[in-house]
């Protein structure tokens, strides 16, 4: 399954989701599974088995014809996202660190996924390794960058490229809020 079909479900699993104004917790109890599988699928960071899929689109109280209609699993060709469009999500364990995908795309042998990152001055996440290639580019402000022990001052125009399995973290040291342009490049492939 393509990553746009991938964030698609997700996106009308939760717009569903807060239209009948259910937490994450009163619809994974009603679907019997975890508040973090349905959180992981809401943005795009995990693929649903389809008992599981089916069992919340049952949950929510819709008609499984109703919740795919016009869903394509073929990708358009030409994808403009709207910035009101993009999707929040969060990390487990930070604290202000606030991320929007502009856009995740499979390509041949991989997946790319985009983000914008604002870094709150309170912000605080310890390090961590995700299993993907990253982009890091500094549109505003400024952040302290630890990679794998270094630690890197980045400004604006700046950027960074390292393998997401050293442990990372940014932080925000400064009075003013940070915004980075994150991109993951997945290996289908390992």
């Amino acid at each position: 399954m393509g990553g746009f079909f991938i964030l698609e479900v997700g996106r009308r699993i939760k717009q569903k989701r807060l239209d009948k104004r259910l937490t994450l917790q009163e619809l994974a109890d009603k679907s019997g599974v975890s508040k973090g599988l349905v959180s992981q699928i809401e943005n795009g960071r995990t693929i649903p088995s389809l008992p599981v899929m089916l069992g919340i689109i049952q949950s929510l109280e819709i008609e499984v014809s109703e919740f795919f209609q016009g869903l394509s699993l073929l990708e358009p060709t030409i994808l403009v996202n709207r910035r009101k469009d993009y999707t929040p999500f969060e990390k487990e364990d930070a604290k202000g660190f606030m991320y929007s995908r502009m856009m995740m795309r499979n390509l041949p042998a991989s997946t790319i996924d985009f983000a914008l990152l604002e870094l709150t001055p309170d912000s605080h996440r310890e390090e961590v390794t995700t299993d993907a290639y990253e982009f890091i580019y500094v549109i505003k402000g400024q952040t302290e960058y630890r990679v794998n022990g270094q630690t890197l001052i980045l400004e604006e125009g700046d950027s960074l490229f390292f393998d997401g399995r050293l442990l990372h973290v940014p932080k925000n040291k400064t009075d003013e809020s940070c915004l980075l342009l994150v991109l993951y490049f997945f290996d289908q492939n390992s």
